[in-house]
This record gives structure tokens, C-alpha cells and sequence, in this order.
């Protein structure tokens, strides 16, 4: 494709041409894997791969189409850009946004202690079983139970499995 001195005339085109060409990476088109359809253009290939136009207004149909593109996305980033600088926020909120705050004890955190082992490692333990059920599928039947962990409370109580749990806790049993 000799486009001479004036190439960068025609680097819409050639942008156009790559991303509708096929990739073997992908197995499509980058803008098929955007958009999840093929993109419809004025161009069209034959055999060899070389482009051929239907007619010189086309082009200037496709420049202008990629000139307004190209528009709409610095309009896009001036105002992005705009909103990076702090002059534009303000730290107000409107008051209907607020709300009485009620206290209650369970928003308190109250610190707990923690055993450390010798090399300074933290394993959680057991405490105790709290509750069975079996899970029932088609054919088959899965014995769990729940396990109350040390150091957690009672939302973090988490189901297992009964056999692992008698092999490796028997001493919960």
C-alpha cells in the first residue's frame, strides 16, 4: 500500500483495516470481541487481501466519521480532566442524606486475645459442634455439622463435614 508522503492521510483506514482484520490469538476480530459483532463498513476485501473503496467519498464519509470519533472521545477526556482537579468538588452533601445515628452495644469491638504459638503462628481451633444435618442428593446422603470456631463469633460458625471432622476432632464427638 504506497500512500506516498501523505500517509498519515489514511492512518484512519488502516486503523479501521486492523481492527476489523482477523486474529488468530482471539480467533476474530478485536472490534468482533468488543462489540460482539462484526463492524459494518464501506470497505470490503477480495481474495489477495488488498482494500479496495467504493468510491472517493466514502473516504471522506470515513475520515469525517473518524473525525467526529476522535472529537466526541477529547470531549470525553477534557471533562474527565476537568473533574480531576478539586475545584469542581465540593465537600457538601445535602441534609435529607442524613440519617440519626441509634447506639447499640453490638457496634462496639472489643479487642480479644490471641495465643500466639512459639513461632509466633495463629491456628484457629475447634470449640465446639453445634448442630448436625444431613445433605440430601439424588442418590446419596452427606453428613455435616456445624462447628463453633475459638476467637470467632457466632456469625463465622461454618458447616463440615462430619467425617473429616470425627478423623481429624475426635475429641468433639
Amino acid at each position: 500500500m504506497d500512500f506516498g508522503p501523505m500517509w498519515h492521510d489514511h492512518l484512519a483506514l488502516v486503523e479501521i483495516a486492523y481492527n476489523n482484520g482477523y486474529h488468530s490469538s482471539i480467533g476474530m476480530s478485536p472490534l468482533e470481541a468488543l462489540y460482539g459483532r462484526r463492524c459494518r463498513t464501506p470497505l470490503f476485501w477480495d481474495e489477495i487481501g488488498e482494500r479496495q473503496v467504493e468510491g472517493p467519498q466514502m473516504i471522506q464519509q470515513m475520515n469525517d466519521a473518524v473525525e467526529m470519533i476522535r472529537k466526541r472521545i477529547k470531549a470525553v477526556q477534557d471533562r474527565q480532566a476537568s473533574y480531576a482537579n478539586s475545584e469542581c468538588f465540593h465537600d457538601v452533601f445535602h441534609v435529607s442524606l442524613l440519617r440519626q445515628y441509634m447506639a447499640d452495644d453490638s457496634h462496639i469491638l472489643h479487642p480479644t486475645e490471641v495465643q500466639l504459638d512459639q513461632d509466633l503462628s495463629y491456628v484457629v481451633r475447634q470449640l465446639r459442634i453445634l448442630d448436625r444435618k444431613d445433605k440430601v442428593l439424588r442418590n446419596k446422603r452427606i453428613p455435616l455439622v456445624i462447628v463453633q470456631w475459638q476467637h470467632r463469633g457466632t456469625e463465622e460458625e461454618t458447616w463440615e463435614l462430619e467425617i473429616r471432622m470425627r478423623a481429624d476432632h475426635p475429641e468433639l464427638f
